[in-house]
């Protein structure tokens, strides 16, 4: 796929997120905020947070956590609704010429130890990818939703607010074929995003819509 604006020429994948990061500049992301329906362009505020993006990045190998990244520029949900309404991986990642899907390769491994929490999830097979994200929605069930939070370092059995955030995301891609964005998931849900940090540590997409099976496409 090809973007275009300013007179110069980009490769992005189907999602519209750039496929070489470092074909990245200012210009991209200005096109980029106004195909995403941002008509009045970039303010200081939004750069702050790109260039964050794009530092950290750069330094780590990896995109950061939207906890990461609203603790370092001091956002609120509010804040980050306000500056990227489509999201954070689908507006500011997206702006940033970022995705969660580059340089994660590894995830906190369930040990020994803890294979009972898995809830017997080794009697039954999931397809995964290489990211550890369920390939089929369909395939999921809470042995899955229990297994990966094992696997992912959340420590006992998955909670009532854990499950609250886990349906809701189910329910919503049932109902629309879409990933909620962490704004959506956070307001429906009536949470904080640090809040959502304590429940799913490991991230939104990484931590939460994995468990729930879910994966952006």
């Amino acid at each position: 796929m090809e973007f275009q604006y300013g007179g110069k020429t980009y490769e992005t994948d189907i999602l519209g997120f750039l496929v070489a990061p470092e074909q990245w500049d200012e210009n991209f992301a200005r096109g980029m905020a106004l195909k995403l329906g941002m008509s009045e362009g970039l303010t200081e505020e939004h750069w702050k947070v790109i260039h964050f993006l794009r530092t950290a990045a750069k330094e780590t190998g990896r995109c950061p956590l939207v906890y990461q990244t609203c603790r370092q520029n001091n956002l609120k949900l509010a804040d980050l609704g306000r500056l990227f309404p489509t999201g954070y991986l689908r507006g500011a990642c997206k702006l940033a010429g970022l995705t969660y899907l580059e340089g994660v390769t590894t995830e906190p491994r369930v040990t020994a130890a803890e294979p009972a929490r898995a809830g017997g999830i080794q009697e039954k097979v999931y397809r995964v990818n290489a990211m550890g994200f369920l390939l089929d929605p369909s395939e999921w069930d809470q042995k899955f939703a229990a297994g990966k939070g094992a696997e992912l370092g959340i420590a006992g059995q998955l909670t009532e607010a854990h499950w609250k955030v886990i349906h809701f995301l189910r329910d919503e891609h049932a109902r629309t074929g879409i990933v909620p964005t962490v704004l959506e998931t956070c307001t429906k849900c009536g949470m904080e995003i640090d809040q959502l940090e304590k429940l799913f540590p490991s991230g939104y997409h990484r931590g939460a819509v994995k468990i729930a099976g879910l994966r952006v496409l």
